[in-house]
């Protein structure tokens, strides 16, 4: 019964939103709000679920002393005093401690946001060299219109032709909308056919277990 339940759940609630996003009601669209408000609070237990798995990941790396295991204790001391800086800085007469939470943030947390995204362009470039390497016509093609859209962009692009821009624009605006518009459709119709399956009970890796 623990798994027909879930099933029997997903079932109905698939079948009734799927009504009423076709057939819209006042007394179905007053279910669907309703329904947002759970998920708000479901969603808050689910933080929970979070933090308590990553807790149990970064003990477990401790216990375990698996390599850079101090790494964990940083974190998990990092999001304690996080944490309680932020609940603690909302009571009356401790708004020192939300002032310090706003630091913290601002001049540790964003820093090292930053530090990560700037990691990430350099991987990027290197999936680009990768990519723009010439080894079929394919490869040319997405070589040749990246190499004119990074002119068209740039002021010095319309210094060397002042087509260029144009021609990067009509990249952009018809064949890549184009491919764009096929992913999208692909995507739309493999969330429609996932969601299927989910409500017909045939997709059931979500319930754990192997989904059997």
């Amino acid at each position: 019964m623990k798994r027909q339940i879930p099933l029997i759940i997903v079932l109905t609630l698939g079948i009734v939103f799927f009504i009423q996003f076709f057939i819209p009601s006042q007394i179905s669209t007053n279910i669907y709000q309703t329904t947002l408000q759970w998920e708000i609070v479901i969603s808050a237990f689910a933080i929970v679920l979070a933090i308590g798995s990553l807790i149990n990941h970064h003990m477990l790396k401790i216990q375990r002393r698996k390599p850079h295991w101090w790494n964990s204790i940083v974190t998990l001391i990092a999001m304690l005093v996080m944490a309680l800086l932020g609940i603690l800085g909302r009571v009356e007469g401790m708004e020192s401690l939300g002032q310090l939470y706003r630091t913290l943030f601002l001049y540790v947390q964003a820093p090292m946001d930053s530090a990560m995204f700037a990691i990430l362009a350099f991987y990027m470039a290197s999936a680009a060299y990768r990519a723009f390497r010439a080894r079929s016509q394919e490869a040319a093609l997405l070589l040749i219109s990246g190499f004119i859209i990074m002119l068209g962009v740039v002021p010095f692009g319309s210094l060397l032709w002042s087509k260029i821009p144009d021609i990067a624009e009509w990249i952009m605006m018809v064949p890549n909308m184009a491919a764009k518009r096929g992913i999208l459709f692909g995507v739309g119709l493999g969330m429609t056919a996932t969601s299927l399956k989910i409500i017909l009970g045939i997709e059931r890796s979500w319930l754990g277990g192997g989904g059997k």
